[in-house]
């Protein structure tokens, strides 16, 4: 005869069996939550910020990149201070309506300029460059057609026009330079600076 089975009773823990397991209370569960967001956020969030804030700019200085380097004519803005140095156009700091466009090609390369300043203003500047008032010829627009059309300025015949070129030896820039003296207090300038690498 079989003895009668007994119901399966659990082991004492002093014999080597663990304990039941206890609830977490609810104060644990939330801290456990909330650091597990944490991680999610520090994981997930802060790259993905970090990449949206990345591909914005990106994306802004390409657009400037682009607008540079499509540019057609002349803009307004000033060129920047290696610019300035490479094709020696010292463009007083007081100066207003300042624009400028640059071009190059395997032969050659220019930047078109354009400012006005003050008679005091326009007499440095031409010092600056190695020339003076006293070599602007009346009636002489010494900028090319050509660079003219590129840079999209025209000239007006009733304007009031001087011109002058200064050349040097390459590698440094040659710059022809006419002036719309028209308003004598508030001249006009337009430069073109052509250096050869």
């Amino acid at each position: 005869m079989n003895p009668p089975t007994l119901p399966h009773q659990a082991s004492a823990p002093d014999e080597g069996g663990s304990p039941p397991p206890t609830p977490e209370d609810r104060r644990h569960v939330v801290k456990r939550r909330w650091i597990t967001a944490i991680i999610i956020v520090l994981l997930i969030g802060v790259p993905a910020g970090y990449l949206a804030i990345s591909t914005q700019q990106s994306r802004e200085s390409g657009r400037d990149k682009a607008a540079k380097v499509g540019a057609t004519t002349v803009r307004p803005g000033w060129p920047s201070k290696v610019q300035r140095s490479i094709y020696e156009v010292p463009i007083p700091a007081s100066a207003w309506k300042v624009g400028f466009l640059e071009t190059n090609n395997w032969r050659t390369s220019r930047l078109f300029t354009q400012f006005a300043v003050t008679p005091a203003d326009l007499d440095a500047f031409l010092a600056a460059v190695g020339t003076s008032r006293e070599a602007l010829t009346p009636g002489d627009v010494t900028i090319s057609p050509h660079d003219a059309e590129t840079a999209g300025w025209s000239w007006s015949p009733r304007a009031l026009w001087y011109g002058t070129s200064v050349e040097q030896d390459d590698p440094r820039p040659s710059r022809d330079i006419t002036v719309d003296l028209t308003d004598p207090e508030k001249p006009k300038v337009y430069v073109v600076s052509t250096t050869t690498p």
